[in-house]
């Protein structure tokens, strides 16, 4: 597989499990930053009666389509470029879920910002927002192990970074999202849900 992670292969059952519950009344879901395409294939195939849309950037779309044509599950579409800085590559269409893996401490804050400005264009009423990736809180980190990763992403681009649970919470309220679940999972990751308001 493509840009195949094993972050992804260790994490997603423990995702899946928990997605079973919280995607049970979603019908369509659109993933932001789907880079090799094995949650999507993993999670489109462990939840049959949802479509799973899995996105990225222009440049990781040819790797992310032939891990995903390769993968043949049904419910799992073929994927789209999106650039969530910009507007004009947002989907047209609307979705009750939206779903992102170890993408906010990636991209720079003031990409986070805006693509919680993009998302209301794209929910349904009531649609889920599910954010998966470690966090700090108060300002402080889940673990040493986070405080050695902070560091390591701030070497490699000092605009990206873990980020504080309470900036992005005020962001996801700004756009009319009400905090409902945050459950710890392993190896210091939090698994993050917002319910659009009306």
């Amino acid at each position: 597989m493509l840009n195949f992670s094993p972050s992804c292969e260790r994490n997603q059952g423990y995702i899946l499990t928990e997605l079973e519950q919280l995607f049970a009344p979603v019908s369509r879901v659109l993933e932001l930053g789907s880079l090799s395409g094995q949650h999507a294939l993993h999670f489109a195939s462990g939840l049959p009666h949802l479509s799973w849309q899995p996105s990225d950037l222009m440049e990781n779309l040819p790797a992310l389509r032939e891990n995903i044509q390769q993968g043949g599950v049904e419910n799992c579409l073929s994927p789209i470029a999106l650039d969530v800085t910009f507007a004009g590559d947002w989907p047209e269409k609307q979705y009750s879920g939206i779903f992102t893996a170890n993408t906010l401490h990636i991209m720079s804050w003031p990409s986070v910002v805006q693509m919680f400005e993009h998302l209301p264009k794209v929910c349904l009423p009531d649609a889920l927002l599910t954010v998966y990736g470690p966090f700090k809180y108060q300002g402080a980190y889940t673990s040493d192990s986070n405080a050695s990763f902070q560091q390591w992403l701030q070497d490699r681009d000092p605009l990206s970074g873990i980020r504080d649970f309470e900036a992005v919470d005020r962001l996801a309220r700004q756009q009319g999202f009400e905090l409902i679940s945050d459950i710890r999972m392993p190896a210091n990751n939090q698994l993050i849900s917002w319910q659009k308001l009306g």
